[in-house]
Protein backbone atom coordinates (compact mmCIF):
# COMPACT_ATOMS: atom_id res chain seq x y z
CA UNK A 1 0.00 0.00 0.00
CA UNK A 2 2.80 2.43 0.88
CA UNK A 3 4.45 1.72 -2.47
CA UNK A 4 1.21 2.42 -4.32
CA UNK A 5 0.71 5.71 -2.47
CA UNK A 6 4.28 6.73 -3.26
CA UNK A 7 3.71 6.02 -6.95
CA UNK A 8 0.46 7.98 -6.94
CA UNK A 9 2.17 10.93 -5.22
CA UNK A 10 4.85 10.90 -7.90
CA UNK A 11 2.19 10.72 -10.61
CA UNK A 12 0.18 13.71 -9.40
CA UNK A 13 3.36 15.80 -9.15
CA UNK A 14 4.23 15.44 -12.82
CA UNK A 15 4.23 18.94 -14.42
CA UNK A 16 2.65 17.73 -17.65
CA UNK A 17 -0.41 16.50 -15.76
CA UNK A 18 -0.83 19.64 -13.64
CA UNK A 19 -3.33 21.45 -15.93
CA UNK A 20 -5.66 18.45 -16.04
CA UNK A 21 -5.32 17.55 -12.38
CA UNK A 22 -6.21 21.16 -11.58
CA UNK A 23 -9.61 20.43 -13.15
CA UNK A 24 -10.18 17.65 -10.63
CA UNK A 25 -9.12 19.78 -7.69
CA UNK A 26 -11.13 22.74 -8.95
CA UNK A 27 -14.23 20.56 -9.11
CA UNK A 28 -13.50 19.17 -5.66
CA UNK A 29 -12.99 22.61 -4.13
CA UNK A 30 -16.15 23.92 -5.81
CA UNK A 31 -18.19 21.13 -4.24
CA UNK A 32 -16.67 21.62 -0.79
CA UNK A 33 -16.93 25.41 -0.78
CA UNK A 34 -20.45 25.44 -2.23
CA UNK A 35 -21.62 22.97 0.40
CA UNK A 36 -19.99 24.85 3.28
CA UNK A 37 -21.47 28.17 2.18
CA UNK A 38 -24.96 27.07 1.18
CA UNK A 39 -25.82 24.47 3.83
CA UNK A 40 -25.91 26.78 6.89
CA UNK A 41 -27.57 29.57 4.89
CA UNK A 42 -30.26 27.27 3.51
CA UNK A 43 -30.74 25.63 6.89
CA UNK A 44 -31.48 28.94 8.60
CA UNK A 45 -33.56 30.54 5.83
CA UNK A 46 -35.68 27.49 5.05
CA UNK A 47 -36.40 26.50 8.65
CA UNK A 48 -37.19 30.09 9.64
CA UNK A 49 -39.19 31.30 6.68
CA UNK A 50 -40.50 28.30 4.71
CA UNK A 51 -43.62 26.40 5.59
CA UNK A 52 -43.87 22.63 5.39
CA UNK A 53 -43.01 19.52 7.32
CA UNK A 54 -39.59 18.84 8.80
CA UNK A 55 -38.90 16.28 6.06
CA UNK A 56 -39.86 18.73 3.31
CA UNK A 57 -37.59 21.40 4.76
CA UNK A 58 -34.65 19.01 5.02
CA UNK A 59 -35.13 18.06 1.35
CA UNK A 60 -35.13 21.74 0.37
CA UNK A 61 -31.93 22.36 2.35
CA UNK A 62 -30.18 19.42 0.69
CA UNK A 63 -31.45 20.43 -2.75
CA UNK A 64 -30.15 23.99 -2.38
CA UNK A 65 -26.81 22.73 -1.06
CA UNK A 66 -26.42 20.27 -3.92
CA UNK A 67 -27.31 22.95 -6.49
CA UNK A 68 -24.81 25.46 -5.08
CA UNK A 69 -22.02 22.88 -4.92
CA UNK A 70 -22.76 21.60 -8.42
CA UNK A 71 -22.84 25.12 -9.89
CA UNK A 72 -19.47 26.10 -8.44
CA UNK A 73 -17.89 22.77 -9.33
CA UNK A 74 -19.15 22.84 -12.92
CA UNK A 75 -18.11 26.45 -13.37
CA UNK A 76 -14.61 25.64 -12.09
CA UNK A 77 -14.25 22.82 -14.62
CA UNK A 78 -15.47 24.92 -17.56
CA UNK A 79 -13.38 27.94 -16.56
CA UNK A 80 -10.15 26.04 -16.02
CA UNK A 81 -10.61 23.90 -19.15
CA UNK A 82 -11.27 27.05 -21.19
CA UNK A 83 -8.12 28.64 -19.81
CA UNK A 84 -6.10 25.58 -20.84
CA UNK A 85 -7.53 25.70 -24.37
CA UNK A 86 -7.03 29.45 -24.74
CA UNK A 87 -3.44 29.25 -23.52
CA UNK A 88 -2.64 26.55 -26.05
CA UNK A 89 -4.17 28.36 -29.03
CA UNK A 90 -2.62 31.72 -28.17
CA UNK A 91 -0.84 32.98 -31.32
CA UNK A 92 1.73 34.76 -29.15
CA UNK A 93 3.20 31.47 -28.05
CA UNK A 94 2.31 28.04 -26.71
CA UNK A 95 0.99 27.84 -23.14
CA UNK A 96 1.01 31.63 -22.83
CA UNK A 97 -1.97 33.25 -21.11
CA UNK A 98 -3.60 36.14 -22.94
CA UNK A 99 -4.70 39.34 -21.25
CA UNK A 100 -8.42 38.57 -21.65
CA UNK A 101 -8.41 34.78 -21.43
CA UNK A 102 -9.93 34.88 -17.94
CA UNK A 103 -12.69 37.18 -19.20
CA UNK A 104 -13.71 34.88 -22.04
CA UNK A 105 -13.38 31.75 -19.92
CA UNK A 106 -15.59 33.35 -17.26
CA UNK A 107 -18.06 34.45 -19.94
CA UNK A 108 -18.42 30.90 -21.22
CA UNK A 109 -18.68 29.38 -17.75
CA UNK A 110 -21.12 32.04 -16.59
CA UNK A 111 -23.41 31.41 -19.53
CA UNK A 112 -23.21 27.62 -19.41
CA UNK A 113 -23.71 27.24 -15.66
CA UNK A 114 -25.63 30.29 -14.47
CA UNK A 115 -27.11 31.94 -17.57
CA UNK A 116 -28.94 28.83 -18.71
CA UNK A 117 -30.22 27.87 -15.24
CA UNK A 118 -31.77 31.01 -13.71
CA UNK A 119 -33.03 29.35 -10.54
CA UNK A 120 -32.99 30.97 -7.12
CA UNK A 121 -29.59 29.53 -6.16
CA UNK A 122 -27.98 30.68 -9.41
CA UNK A 123 -29.53 34.12 -9.04
CA UNK A 124 -28.21 34.51 -5.51
CA UNK A 125 -24.69 33.53 -6.56
CA UNK A 126 -24.70 35.88 -9.56
CA UNK A 127 -26.13 38.79 -7.54
CA UNK A 128 -23.44 38.27 -4.89
CA UNK A 129 -20.76 38.27 -7.61
CA UNK A 130 -22.29 41.34 -9.26
CA UNK A 131 -22.22 43.33 -6.01
CA UNK A 132 -18.55 42.45 -5.44
CA UNK A 133 -17.70 43.36 -9.05
CA UNK A 134 -19.37 46.76 -8.71
CA UNK A 135 -17.39 47.50 -5.55
CA UNK A 136 -14.16 46.46 -7.27
CA UNK A 137 -14.93 48.53 -10.36
CA UNK A 138 -15.66 51.51 -8.14
CA UNK A 139 -12.19 51.19 -6.62
CA UNK A 140 -10.53 50.72 -10.00
CA UNK A 141 -12.34 53.76 -11.41
CA UNK A 142 -10.26 56.12 -9.25
CA UNK A 143 -6.95 54.25 -9.49
CA UNK A 144 -4.13 55.98 -11.42
CA UNK A 145 -3.62 55.13 -15.10
CA UNK A 146 -6.80 53.05 -15.39
CA UNK A 147 -8.66 55.13 -18.02
CA UNK A 148 -8.44 58.50 -19.86
CA UNK A 149 -10.05 60.37 -16.96
CA UNK A 150 -7.65 59.01 -14.33
CA UNK A 151 -5.46 62.18 -14.33
CA UNK A 152 -8.47 64.15 -13.07
CA UNK A 153 -8.36 62.31 -9.73
CA UNK A 154 -5.76 63.93 -7.52
CA UNK A 155 -4.43 62.00 -4.50
CA UNK A 156 -6.57 64.23 -2.26
CA UNK A 157 -9.72 63.60 -4.30
CA UNK A 158 -8.96 59.88 -4.37
CA UNK A 159 -8.63 59.80 -0.59
CA UNK A 160 -11.97 61.58 -0.14
CA UNK A 161 -13.69 59.16 -2.52
CA UNK A 162 -12.28 56.20 -0.60
CA UNK A 163 -13.53 57.71 2.66
CA UNK A 164 -17.07 58.39 1.45
CA UNK A 165 -17.71 55.74 -1.20
CA UNK A 166 -18.76 52.96 1.17
CA UNK A 167 -21.15 55.11 3.29
CA UNK A 168 -22.76 56.40 0.09
CA UNK A 169 -23.05 52.91 -1.40
CA UNK A 170 -24.51 51.42 1.79
CA UNK A 171 -26.97 54.27 2.29
CA UNK A 172 -28.23 54.23 -1.30
CA UNK A 173 -28.54 50.45 -1.33
CA UNK A 174 -30.73 50.44 1.78
CA UNK A 175 -32.72 53.44 0.58
CA UNK A 176 -33.53 51.69 -2.69
CA UNK A 177 -34.33 48.29 -1.21
CA UNK A 178 -36.69 49.81 1.37
CA UNK A 179 -38.43 51.89 -1.29
CA UNK A 180 -38.84 48.85 -3.54
CA UNK A 181 -40.04 46.72 -0.64
CA UNK A 182 -42.61 49.37 0.30
CA UNK A 183 -44.06 49.87 -3.18
CA UNK A 184 -42.96 46.95 -5.40
CA UNK A 185 -42.30 44.00 -3.05
CA UNK A 186 -43.18 41.42 -5.71
CA UNK A 187 -40.03 42.36 -7.64
CA UNK A 188 -37.69 41.30 -4.81
CA UNK A 189 -36.32 37.78 -4.41
CA UNK A 190 -38.65 35.67 -2.30
CA UNK A 191 -36.06 35.00 0.42
CA UNK A 192 -35.26 38.70 0.81
CA UNK A 193 -38.94 39.61 0.73
CA UNK A 194 -39.78 37.02 3.40
CA UNK A 195 -37.08 38.27 5.75
CA UNK A 196 -38.17 41.88 5.27
CA UNK A 197 -41.82 41.03 5.88
CA UNK A 198 -40.76 39.30 9.09
CA UNK A 199 -38.76 42.29 10.35
CA UNK A 200 -40.69 45.30 9.06
CA UNK A 201 -44.31 44.25 8.54
CA UNK A 202 -44.93 41.53 11.12
CA UNK A 203 -43.51 43.85 13.79
CA UNK A 204 -46.51 46.14 13.29
CA UNK A 205 -48.98 43.51 14.54
CA UNK A 206 -49.56 41.86 17.92
CA UNK A 207 -52.51 41.15 20.19
CA UNK A 208 -50.79 40.19 23.43
CA UNK A 209 -47.53 40.42 25.33
CA UNK A 210 -46.77 36.87 24.22
CA UNK A 211 -46.63 37.59 20.51
CA UNK A 212 -45.12 41.00 21.10
CA UNK A 213 -41.97 39.66 22.73
CA UNK A 214 -41.88 35.86 22.61
CA UNK A 215 -43.46 34.82 19.31
CA UNK A 216 -43.97 36.56 16.01
CA UNK A 217 -47.55 35.38 15.53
Amino acid sequence: MDTLLTQLDALVLKPELAPFLSLIKGARNGIVYGSKVRFPHALVMIFLFRSGTFREKVKLVLKATRQHARNLSTFAIIYKLSMIVLRNINPSGPAKEGRYDSFFAGLLGGYAVFGRQPGSVSQQIVIYIFARVMLALGKLAVEPNMHPLSPLFTPEARAKIYDHAWPAFASCSWALVMYIFRWYPETLASSLRSSMVYIYEDSDHWDSLRNLLLHNK
